[in-house]
């Protein structure tokens, strides 16, 4: 009896430790970000859509079959590169119709210049009559006429003929083509294509009244003009210029209660497209060094926001106190003191105290 008691104790005693050995956590490798100190300015947000400074819409001035299209849809195209070419056989007709309707009419000039010389030096001599004077005088005048008539038809004709060649009015980006060759084209075909300037471009946005006041007191200005203007894309990321507000309405739209504003925004890489929607940043006030964490790393319950963080191999908790969004970032007013690592990654396998095993997560590109 003793020696089987003996035995049961020595089973549980070597027992323990491996039941403990098997219900060890095992370590959950993470995604991480440090949470960084930044300079951030004090800013407004609106949403904002981006235009073209020069936006033409090409068309036809005469009527013709086009013969060519001399361009690629999508192209940078410079002011003055051809762009369709029209048939031009019955305008190089018209123009010499018109050379020789001026050219007689030069010579009926010449005619009548002789006849009024004639008459008046016929009436000198008493040999002619004031009458055939008066009408030699004004058929010479009539001459003169016909000569400016047909002058300007020949110039209407060289004008049409030069509008067989349609070129491009701005330089910028060329659209698609409406028409393509073979087509009889002309005033009532609409517009053929679609040119776009690229840089800068302006990116306008409604400011309601109150933000309006908002901004010209944080900004210590009598308007919006001279505001730096930075821009986020529709994925988050920051546009890597500049612009400044240039223009701001002078009437305010009854029913939204806003003023239209305008900025002009760099665009050296053509990253900006004419119509584009973008989310609108006015820096109103010297940049302050904040902390910025991923949105993605955010955690609320009822308490609040709280994020994950690595705290000597382990998931600790911190509640933070945030303050606004900078893209796919939130800034921090309280709760963290930089250089944390924020778990981003493998959120749903994780719990408080549990070990881990911390991966530091790429710099998305475009995140400042």
């Amino acid at each position: 009896m003793r020696s089987a008691v003996f035995g049961l104790l020595v089973f549980t005693a070597s027992a323990v430790p491996a039941l403990a050995q098997q219900q060890a956590p095992a370590v959950v490798p993470v995604g991480t970000v440090v949470a960084e100190r930044r300079p951030v300015s004090k800013s407004l947000d609106f949403v904002g859509r981006v235009d073209a400074i020069n936006r033409v819409e090409v068309k036809a001035r005469i009527t013709g079959f086009l013969e060519a299209v001399l361009f690629k849809e999508g192209d940078i195209v410079k002011e003055g590169d051809p762009l369709y070419r029209i048939e031009k056989g019955q305008f190089e007709a018209a123009v010499k119709q018109a050379q020789g309707t001026l050219e007689r009419s030069k010579a009926a000039k010449v005619l009548s210049t002789i006849q009024l010389q004639r008459a008046e030096e016929l009436l000198a001599r008493n040999t002619g009559t004031a009458v055939a004077r008066d009408q030699a005088f004004a058929a010479d005048q009539q001459a003169a006429g016909q000569i400016l008539s047909d002058e300007a038809t020949l110039q209407t004709a060289q004008i049409n003929l030069g509008y067989t060649e349609i070129t491009a009015p701005i330089a910028g980006k060329v659209g698609r083509t409406a028409l393509t060759k073979g087509n009889v084209v002309g005033p009532d075909s609409g517009r053929l294509t679609v040119i776009v300037s690229q840089d800068p471009m302006y990116v306008t946005f409604p400011v309601s009244e109150r933000e309006l006041m908002r901004a010209k007191e944080a900004g210590q200005k009598v308007d919006l003009r001279g505001i730096n203007v930075r821009i986020r894309f529709a994925d988050g990321t920051l546009y890597d210029q500049t612009g400044q507000v240039d223009f701001v309405d002078v009437t305010v739209d009854r029913s939204t209660d806003t003023v239209i504003a305008r900025a002009v925004m760099p665009n050296p890489a053509g990253s900006l497209t004419d119509g584009q929607l973008v989310r609108v940043a006015l820096e109103t006030g010297k940049p302050e060094e904040k902390i910025v964490v991923p949105q993605a790393a955010l955690i609320a319950d009822q308490e609040g926001i709280y994020v994950f963080v690595v705290d000597d191999g382990k998931v600790a908790v911190r509640r933070l106190k945030v303050s606004g969004e900078l893209g796919p970032d939130v800034i921090v007013e309280d709760g963290l003191k930089g250089g944390e690592l924020i778990i981003v990654e493998g959120l749903q396998s994780i719990r408080p105290g549990a070990p881990v095993r911390a991966a530091p997560l790429p710099k998305p590109v475009g995140r400042n």
